[in-house]
This record gives structure tokens, C-alpha cells and sequence, in this order.
């Protein structure tokens, strides 16, 4: 079932778009001048091809009340999310910085990053997932969001990082992963329990200067970027462009991430996660060894 958010930014886009046309809410009258910046842009998803020209359509019926005409993340829809309350904005594609990439910070996405984020929708967003579009329309979207951007005609998309396979998430892991959150001083931005309330957290904002949340990871089994540990490592490896979130590619091992990834699965609290049980475990076996996240880490550490 899809979130209420979701369900009112499908419902403000359609409705923007028919008060766009004044009396109609027939998608096919309605005229609408789009700045793209580009000549024709294709996109290249598996054995599909999405046609930028095929794609024009699709955005002017599904996405340009919020994103708007010039892909500039102003849509008719977009004055009513305040990033104050949680509503980001919507993304802004004439810059192409995006959060969710398989390629390393400051690098343009794949096309499958971008088809991806399109099927995958976005969390404590209004962006809803667009699974009932057929995977050749959504390639053809995607080759239409390249046309807002000249970065598609001077930049080529990174190289999808490698990501080592998973080693057992093994109380060792827990717990140096538990370590690490600690020292790179994580808990400062999503909070001693992963609740996204950090005392830096109500400082952040993203690259346009909007307020921006930290991730709340006690809440639901989704992150941002995706669902699967694969998933949450490449988000430490890669960063989310855009916001606060760097990279750690140079800043820690793959193990270790591997290490986070094990630990921040613990406080998922709502889901109970496999990691969650064996940390409680060894917690109740070994009662008062462990100091609270958020103090003074011990020399040494």
C-alpha cells in the first residue's frame, strides 16, 4: 500500500496539470513548453531503450507538477512541501546531483541508478514508486530527465563501485560496527539510538539550503537508496549527493562498512532484524559492558 504522502503527490501532480490546462483535465490538451537544455537523450536500461522524445509525454502527464516544466524541482506542487515539516522538496534536475547512485560521490549516476530510484519511489517523500508504469516507459523517462542537464552531454556516468560479498553479521561485527558508529561520531547526526534526532540534527540542510532530516533507521525496513544490506553499504561507499551525507569510501575499509551495515540493522526496532536478536543476546549475557553511545569514546578507540 502506498504511503498518504505518495497517494497526495500523485493527486496534487495530476491536479496541477489539469489546472495548468484551466478546464480539462485531458493530459493530451495540455500544453506545456518544456526547457530542455540537451538534444535528444537516450537511456539504456538491461535490454531496454527509453527514447527522450517518447519520454516528454510521460513527464507532462506524471511529473511535471512537481518538478516542473524546467526540471528545476519547481512544480505548481512543489510550494506545498516544507522541509521544515519533513516534505523535501523536489529534486532538481538541471544540476543532476543525485542521491541515489551506484557510482562515487560528485560522479553522474547509471541509467539504472536513475531507473531504479524511479520504480524504487523515495521514503518520507511525496515521491511515489511508478511500478505501474511499464519498464520501457520508465526507461523513457529517464532519458527525458537527462535533456534538463547539459552534465549528460559533457560527463559520463561513473563506474559502479565494486561491493565485496557480506560476511556473517556475527556479534564481533555487531559490535564493531557499534564502535565505529560511535567514533565517526554518526550518532551526532542520526541520534544515540538511530532516531535521526543527533544534536547536530536540526542544523542540516541540503546543497539548496533546505532543511534536510536525518534518517530515522527505527522506523519501517526501507532506507532511502533501497532495502537489502547491499543496499545500505553502498550508500556509506557512495554518499547521498546533495546532503550531508559523505562518502566513507576513503575513510573506511569495505569490512567495516560491512561492520555498520550489521549494526545499524539493530535499531531497527520495528522489524526485528536478525542482527537485533543477536546483539540483545549478547547484551543480556553481558549486562553494564557497554557505555552509552554519545559519550566520550575511550582513548585509544
Amino acid at each position: 500500500m502506498k504511503s498518504i504522502t505518495s497517494v497526495v503527490a500523485f493527486f496534487f501532480g495530476s491536479l496541477g496539470l489539469a489546472l495548468a490546462a484551466g478546464t480539462t483535465p485531458c493530459f493530451a490538451q495540455i500544453d506545456i513548453h518544456f526547457h530542455a537544455v540537451t538534444g535528444p537523450m537516450e537511456a539504456r536500461v538491461g535490454g531496454l531503450t527509453g527514447h527522450s522524445s517518447d519520454g516528454k509525454a510521460l513527464y507532462r502527464r506524471f511529473c511535471v507538477g512537481c518538478h516542473g516544466a524546467s526540471g528545476d524541482g519547481n512544480g505548481e506542487n512543489a510550494i506545498w512541501f516544507d522541509p521544515t515539516l519533513g516534505f523535501a522538496k523536489p529534486r532538481d534536475f538541471t544540476v543532476a546531483v543525485f542521491k541515489c547512485r551506484s557510482t562515487p560521490s560528485g560522479t553522474l549516476p547509471t541509467d539504472e541508478d536513475l531507473f531504479d530510484a524511479l520504480t524504487r519511489g523515495f521514503v518520507t517523500t511525496n515521491m511515489p514508486e511508478w511500478r505501474p508504469l511499464s519498464g520501457l516507459d520508465r526507461a523513457d523517462l529517464v532519458a527525458f530527465i537527462k535533456t534538463f542537464s547539459l552534465r549528460w552531454q559533457t560527463d559520463k556516468a561513473g563506474t559502479p563501485i565494486a561491493i565485496p560479498p557480506e560476511p556473517p553479521a556475527k556479534i564481533e561485527s555487531i559490535l564493531h560496527g557499534r564502535e565505529l558508529f560511535q567514533k565517526m561520531e554518526c550518532w551526532k547526526c542520526h541520534g544515540p539510538e538511530g532516531r535521526g534526532d543527533g544534536p547536530s540534527a536540526a542544523t542540516l540542510t541540503d546543497s539548496k539550503g533546505n532543511p534536510i532530516r536525518p534518517y530515522d533507521f527505527t522506523t519501517g525496513e526501507r532506507f532511502k537508496c533501497g532495502v537489502s544490506n547491499r543496499d545500505l553499504y553502498r550508500i556509506f561507499m557512495t554518499g547521498l549527493d546533495g546532503t550531508p551525507m559523505p562518502s566513507f569510501a576513503d575513510t573506511i575499509k569495505p569490512e567495516e562498512a560491512w561492520d555498520l551495515v550489521h549494526f545499524l540493522r539493530t535499531l531497527q526496532v520495528s522489524i526485528k532484524t536478525p542482527e537485533l536478536a543477536t546483539f540483545k543476546q549478547w547484551v543480556s549475557a553481558h549486562p553494564g559492558q557497554l557505555k552509552p553511545i554519545g559519550q566520550q569514546a575511550p582513548s585509544g578507540n
